[in-house]
């Protein structure tokens, strides 16, 4: 049964489907229809260690790098329009795949270049993020976002992160108006 949460919530992905070794971060948006502007929104992944900073420039996972060093976390393309039900874009973890050090992976989704198209989060609506469990295709957690990043080109969606030995996924919900560059360089990305 999937856990609905709310932005700053969590959940132990570990409780909910014991033996979990890999997953799926699902990842969707529709785009305000009023001035028929398409919108090409970017989900991406960052691979951090215990301090919160990536792994390396390699663990940076987007639609230019679509896979980390070592396989463990992919992206499987790039959606330009958002169009159509379920995920626009996917991410699989393979949790029991990546290092030791890997602490967390932190999942942000971007406007490109809704600077210059004067796009913004708060143009966006029923974004979400979930989690699947890959062996069954069972949704353990979900999170969908409100529209407070009304300025925002970029938004943190959601992390998972290891806790001793269990993996959790936190609701994160924060907005950055610096865009996917200003969220890679806080995590220690060299863009």
């Amino acid at each position: 049964m999937s856990v609905n949460l709310t932005k700053g919530g969590n959940v132990s992905l570990t409780k909910q489907a014991p033996g979990l070794t890999a997953v799926i971060v699902g990842l969707g948006w529709d785009a305000r229809t009023t001035d028929g502007k398409a919108f090409d929104l970017d989900a991406s992944a960052i691979v951090c260690n215990a301090d919160g900073k990536v792994l390396s420039d390699k663990h940076f996972v987007f639609f230019n790098n679509l896979t980390t060093p070592d396989n463990a976390v992919q992206h499987t393309g790039d959606n330009l329009t958002g169009e159509g039900g379920g995920d626009d874009e996917q991410v699989r973890v393979n949790l029991a795949g990546l290092p030791p050090e890997a602490a967390r992976v932190v999942f942000p989704v971007s406007i490109y270049e809704g600077d210059t198209a004067g796009q913004t989060f708060g143009q966006v609506r029923n974004a979400f993020i979930r989690v699947v469990n890959q062996a069954d295709d069972s949704e353990l957690a979900r999170y969908d976002l409100s529209e407070d990043a009304s300025t925002e080109t970029a938004m943190v969606f959601g992390e998972l992160y290891r806790n001793n030995d269990e993996w959790k996924f936190r609701a994160v919900g924060q907005g950055y108006s610096a865009g996917l560059t200003g969220i890679a360089r806080d995590f220690g990305v060299n863009v």
